[in-house]
């Protein structure tokens, strides 16, 4: 390698470690990791092993847990011709009321099928996404890491986590113009809500930093509800990702969505300052 190239080289090198204010400190090196490798050993964000009483705190897990518990127990969970949940399963898990419907609560809505539930619907298909479950004629069967690690809180969290946030499409639930927003980047989240949530935050505090980090529409640049980058944020963020795992919880008292961070996140996600270099 010659001079100049060395020359080039460390320059590149010292742009791609340079913090940047927008990233809340990090680097375009570890924006990177957060983006497309959130989990990967160089990544600011790490998950960690809790006592097993965390992960019953957490109503998504408890949802797809039923789940694993009736596969390991029957040996398989068959699903109906059209590859949903019995009706039967359907109650039952619903009836535990880890997740709640205000539809179904209300008496608006009926509890028939797994499809008039969202959070059993969304329970069912992280498992069929799990790598610890296979699907055969509408035949669920644990996989062999499943049998392995099915008695394995912490494991099955680990799955479940990166299931969620990297092979479920968070758009699935809603009707919201732009499928990136929330899921996109969506360590960046967990980066700002253990930055400042240690105390109650408008949640639009949060959707404003990523919307910009990201460079994304304002919502004032938009006219369509389906189109408000804000509330698509905040619908998919806080209440379909960060509520579900129970990262969050609210200021009732307020007018305005206010949130903070809960003790089980900081249990399970730990999250590292930016490194001059990686």
């Amino acid at each position: 390698m010659n001079e100049l190239d060395k020359i080039v080289k460390e320059a590149i090198e010292k742009k791609n470690n340079t913090p940047i204010e927008e990233f809340e400190g990090y680097s375009p090196n570890e924006m990177h990791f957060i983006i497309h490798d959130p989990f990967k050993e160089k990544s600011p964000i790490q998950i960690s092993n809790a006592k097993n009483s965390t992960y019953k705190n957490i109503p998504i897990f408890n949802q797809v847990k039923f789940l694993f518990d009736l596969i390991k127990e029957d040996k398989k969970l068959k699903l109906t011709n059209s590859g949903y949940l019995p009706p039967k399963i359907v109650a039952e898990l619903y009836g535990k009321g880890y997740m709640k419907e205000p539809l179904i609560e209300s008496g608006v809505s009926k509890l028939y099928r797994e499809i008039d539930s969202p959070s059993v619907n969304l329970a069912k298909i992280l498992v069929e996404l799990s790598t610890l479950v296979k699907k055969q004629k509408n035949t669920m069967t644990l996989t062999q890491k499943g049998t392995q690690q099915i008695n394995d809180d912490s494991a099955i969290f680990q799955d479940l986590f990166k299931t969620f946030t990297n092979k479920f499409h968070w758009a699935y639930f809603d009707g919201f113009s732009d499928e990136d927003i929330g899921q996109l980047g969506f360590g960046f989240s967990l980066i700002l809500l253990n930055k400042y949530g240690n105390e109650y935050r408008r949640a639009e505090f949060y959707a404003e930093k990523y919307l910009k980090a990201f460079k994304f529409k304002t919502k004032d640049s938009v006219k369509k509800f389906g189109d408000d980058p804000t509330r698509a944020y905040l619908v998919r963020t806080f209440k379909r990702f960060l509520e579900h795992f129970n990262f969050i919880e609210f200021d009732n008292d307020q007018k305005y969505l206010c949130v903070r961070k809960t003790k089980t996140f900081d249990e399970l996600i730990k999250i590292r300052k930016h490194k001059s270099s990686l």
